[in-house]
């Protein structure tokens, strides 16, 4: 009888550890908050202006910089008077990373939605056109303090992840580092009409097209409105401004044959150059509803924009980013006519450099927690050695240059300069970050 119940003690013991569903422990974990698909989809909205907290990528249009808050919406910004510019007001839309803007049609992104909003009445801002989970279901990040801490399943079902909150939580003994859909880079992190930039379009305060810096991720080339969807781009007809019509994704060969991610869009003469973590990519626009490979610039894997201008790109590199790369500096590469063949020109070593402009050959460089700098880049073998200013007590992402005037964004808010002298480029006007310390 004694063996009988030690047999039996033993298979109680051990249907305790096999027998039972899981073993569970106890643990911090990001859990996350979620918006319903409705509550997205009759967010837009007009507000009363509120602060700049995450400031994003900014968009140039008549005598008005609109400033995206990272995933909040967008900030209208009246310029009229450059040395008071004023935040008028606010446009509500979740999810908002991008923008770009066409008469009185502004587009942006609203997580997985692109959406086409009416601004003709700024106040009364009018949804006319909303395409559906055109772009990949992306989570934001969660505070860096938190990243830390594993990640609770994420169910699209529920709606969409618009922030997380860390909760200590009883769960199966199973830890997640990652949440199994990509996330949105950070507020700093990772726009063809021949503008003064090159950008996004427009070539003054009258253009029907606005100008985007060189982080932009929209673009309008004429009536096509181009928006990089990972190693695609989403090509939509605006010859009906308000109503947007869908041209359908266009790959990239090289790009999307590798599976490389499009981080940058940038326009020049009839030409798309797109900045990736491990190069330039030239696409011609001769065809605009098909953009067609011509060549490759590559350089060490490592995040990076570009602008172009009279025969030459200027592309910045940044370490320390989820691009992967150690390097941060600023390669002028030459190119051949037809735009097929490339030279390095010159490297020119940086600090933390971000976005750039280039306007007849003055170059305005982002170089992040060293500021803002300024350069006559006509001799491009010797850019740094012809310094026109510099302003380093601020922390700098993207500028966009028109008219003599250049407008910036940075970690510290919205600030704007006169460089119609360039003997005398001086600070007008500074809208700052909400700092709530």
């Amino acid at each position: 009888m004694k063996t009988v119940y030690s047999l039996l003690f033993f298979a109680a013991i051990t249907c305790g550890f096999s027998c039972t569903d899981k073993y569970t422990e106890e643990i911090l974990i990001n859990v996350p908050i979620y918006m319903t698909y409705e509550e997205l989809r009759s967010a837009v909205s007009y507000e009363a202006e509120r602060p700049l907290i995450h400031p994003g990528k900014i968009c140039f249009k008549g005598d008005r910089i609109y400033i995206v808050e990272h995933l909040c919406g967008v900030h209208v910004i009246d310029i009229s008077n450059p040395v008071n510019p004023k935040n008028t007001g606010f446009i509500k839309i979740p999810g908002c990373v991008d923008i770009a803007m066409k008469e009185q049609s502004l587009y942006a992104d609203s997580y997985v939605d692109f959406v086409t909003v009416d601004i003709s009445d700024i106040a009364n801002p009018l949804e006319t056109m909303r395409e559906k989970n055109l772009f990949p279901y992306t989570v934001p990040r969660p505070s860096p303090e938190n990243e830390i801490y594993p990640f609770d399943e994420v169910n699209p079902q529920k709606g969409l992840v618009v922030n997380w909150d860390l909760k200590r939580k009883t769960r199966e003994y199973k830890v997640y580092y990652g949440t199994g859909y990509p996330m949105h880079p950070g507020f700093s992190d990772g726009y063809k009409n021949s503008s003064p930039q090159g950008s996004s379009g427009g070539t003054g305060a009258g253009s029907s097209i606005s100008i985007g810096g060189s982080l932009a991720l929209f673009g309008l080339y004429g009536d096509y409105l181009y928006m990089v969807n990972r190693s695609y781009v989403s090509l939509y007809s605006t010859k009906d401004a308000a109503f947007p019509s869908a041209l359908g994704d266009k790959s990239i060969s090289r790009l999307t044959d590798m599976g490389r991610r499009i981080e940058t869009l940038f326009f020049y003469d009839d030409h798309l150059f797109f900045g990736t973590p491990s190069g330039m990519v030239v696409t011609s626009l001769s065809d605009p509803e098909n953009p067609a490979f011509l060549g490759e610039y590559q350089h060490i894997t490592s995040c990076d924009p570009v602008v172009v201008q009279d025969g030459y790109a200027y592309v910045t590199l940044r370490a320390g980013t989820f691009c992967g790369g150690g390097v941060n500096r600023l390669d002028v590469v030459k190119m051949s006519d037809d735009y097929t063949e490339y030279t390095l020109t010159q490297s020119y070593n940086l600090d933390n450099p971000f976005g750039l402009g280039i306007d007849r050959n003055v170059l305005f460089v982002c170089d992040g927690t060293s500021g803002l700098k300024v350069f006559n880049a006509t001799d491009k073998e010797h850019i740094t050695a012809h310094p026109l200013a510099a302003f380093p007590q601020i922390r700098a992402t993207d500028v966009i240059p028109v008219n003599g005037y250049l407008f910036m964004i940075g970690d510290d808010g919205f600030r704007l300069y006169d460089y119609s002298d360039l003997t005398n480029i001086r600070p007008l006007g500074h809208i700052p970050v909400f700092r709530a310390d």
